[in-house]
């Protein structure tokens, strides 16, 4: 939670140490072999092809709370890397790390599967005291990130922004440009959390639904009965409707480029310039809603790839996406770049202003986001409490699907088509493994996700991404892989269709093939899920213009698909981004060959 700190002349002891753990010490930074500024949010001025990386431990303090951070140069975040589309980089990683592994992995990055620093699949990991180093052709362009796949130093800071320029000019170039990397800063160790959520699940939500709450939940539900009967069936279930995120402000400080909310991370503007502000989610566990009050967004890229221009008043970036904005201040005063954590326990702020030291206005956070039975791929509500087409009188049931009464089967059916493979077809059971299979599960793609929806703002939504260009295959998918989104939040298991990684075999696709992932979430979490290695082009309705993605937000009880094209060989992760659910067993390999 945030506390105002003690001010001592103007300047905080807190706001100096943080400082250096937000790019302050710019000395201590590797640089490549030009000179160039490394100042928080702010690129080299040029690209570069050869870069020297140095991971090891430094004491940072942010927010009072201590950390020795695994980092690169003493930064948190790491320095921003700028390459250009066409070189071929070489990025030297040495580990002085006194007892741990290390790596880096280049988060959306298309690259040989021996260069993609996933330790076990890519590579061993680099021991301490060792270097190894990253070479590969760049064949891209747009705003990536990376970070560290060893250990879960991701979650204690080690991670980066990547710039790629373009070969071609950039259509949307602006005057200034900015890297906004939202993240998380906590002295409370990932294994502590792990253990937590393995004891209480609800351990970090402090925020559950009271008598005091009932009377707003009767006014929305329309009566007191639909109220009592939505919680009802919530207990029914052994779920919280506020369960929202797994960890949450009570213990996390939400950073913007490494800067706790009080810390003002500044970027500077002249009236009337075009600003291009690159937002990636580099947090562990939080999704965010993001606006800037009194300035219109103009989305020009998702995930590093080109979309047609999408005007926005506020978008959600789930952790490990990104999204390049472009915005035109024209009044000479200060403006707020809010990013509310989903569950909205917490925010991290900075300010866009024409000269330093302004602070813009931090507007209240939204309320609190309510799951629904939509939410747990039960269909809408009916006037009253009932559910459309559901069936409630098995739910006591924990053993089995004995009454599968009121169940979608429509993704049944692609078992029976020709040269279908399906991990784990049909639906999971419900065991210790998983806690619920989505009967009614939606198409959610027009959805902003759960407390976004009718707030009265223009909201980002995944219909609206549409690719500049055409798609490089044309061709349809020859199978069909389905997988089931599923987990157990009272015993804190995650994993794909009902089983963890130590369970589970490899997802073997033949190199050229084409093959559409058909994700069904079970659970009533958004998971970001990730594949290394190729693109994930996301069926919403735009056709041959699918937007390429490398991070797609599965929300809760809906269905999804997506076409994967498998061009580039080697063993590749696949996995949810949350890192605790991946760490928990949402976790698989994808096999090229």
């Amino acid at each position: 939670m945030h506390i105002p700190s003690r001010k001592r002349g103007g300047l905080t002891r807190r706001r100096f140490v943080t400082g250096l753990g937000a790019g302050g010490l710019v000395s201590a930074l590797p640089r490549p072999s030009h000179a160039g500024t490394m100042a928080a949010g702010i690129p080299p001025a040029t690209s570069c092809a050869t870069w020297n990386l140095s991971v090891g431990r430094n004491r940072i303090e942010i927010d009072r709370k201590v950390l020795h951070a695994p980092c690169i140069g003493g930064s948190v975040p790491a320095p921003i890397l700028r390459w250009r589309e066409g070189d071929t980089v070489a990025i030297n990683v040495t580990n002085t790390l006194r007892d741990e592994d290390t790596s880096l992995h280049w988060h959306g990055i298309r690259l040989p599967a021996n260069m993609d620093g996933v330790p076990g699949l890519s590579f061993t990991g680099i021991p301490p005291g060792e270097t190894f180093t990253y070479r590969f052709p760049v064949r891209q362009s747009g705003t990536y990130w990376y970070h560290s796949h060893s250990g879960m130093q991701e979650a204690q800071g080690l991670y980066g922004a990547i710039v790629i320029d373009p070969v071609q000019p950039d259509p949307h170039a602006c005057t200034r440009d900015y890297v906004i990397v939202l993240s998380e800063w906590t002295d409370v160790p990932p294994t502590d959390i792990m253990s937590n959520l393995k004891m209480q699940d609800d351990y970090y939500v402090f925020r559950q639904r009271t008598a005091a709450s009932f009377p707003r939940e009767a006014r929305a539900a329309g009566s007191a009965m639909a109220a009592l009967k939505d919680r009802l069936a919530w207990s029914r279930m052994r779920m919280a409707a506020t369960d929202i995120s797994d960890v949450t402000g009570i213990i996390y400080t939400y950073l913007l480029n490494g800067h706790a909310p009080d810390m003002n991370w500044s970027g500077l503007f002249r009236p009337g310039e075009r600003v291009r502000l690159r937002f990636i989610n580099s947090s562990s566990m939080t999704f965010f809603d993001v606006r800037i009050p009194g300035l219109e967004m103009l989305v020009v890229q998702a995930d590093g790839n080109a979309v047609e221009p999408v005007p926005v008043d506020e978008f959600r970036i789930g952790v490990a996406e990104t999204y390049d904005v472009i915005v035109q201040p024209k009044d000479s005063r200060a403006y707020t770049i809010f990013a509310q954590s989903e569950d909205r326990t917490g925010y991290a702020r900075g300010t866009l202003a024409p000269q330093p030291g302004m602070r813009g206005t931090v507007p209240p956070m939204d309320p609190r986001p309510v799951r629904t039975m939509i939410d747990m791929g039960m269909g809408d509500m009916k006037p009253g409490g009932s559910m459309t087409g559901m069936d409630m009188s098995d739910m006591k049931k924990d053993d089995d699907m004995a009454d599968m009464d009121g169940m979608d089967m429509s993704s049944m059916d692609h078992m029976n088509a020709p040269h279908m493979e399906v991990d784990d077809p049909g639906p999971p059971p419900l065991n210790v493994e998983n806690q619920n299979v989505a009967r009614m599960p939606a198409d959610r793609l027009a959805s902003p996700g759960d407390g976004l929806e009718h707030n009265g703002r223009r909201v980002l939504n995944y219909t609206q991404l549409r690719a500049t260009r055409p798609g490089t295959d044309p061709r349809p998918p020859s199978r069909e892989i389905i997988m089931h989104l599923t987990g157990n939040m009272e015993r804190y298991i995650w994993g794909f269709n009902g089983r963890k990684f130590s369970e589970s075999g490899p997802i073997r696709l033949k190199l050229g093939e084409r093959v559409r992932f058909t994700l069904i979430n079970d659970t009533m979490m958004e998971h970001p899920i990730h594949l290394h290695g190729l693109w994930s082009e996301l069926e919403n309705g735009q056709d041959e213009y699918r937007p390429y993605k490398h991070t797609i937000i599965s929300q809760p009880g809906s269905r999804l698909s997506y076409l994967v094209t498998a061009d580039v060989p080697g063993m590749w992760a696949y996995h949810c981004h949350l890192m605790l659910h991946m760490e928990m067993g949402m976790f698989r390999t994808v096999i090229v060959s």
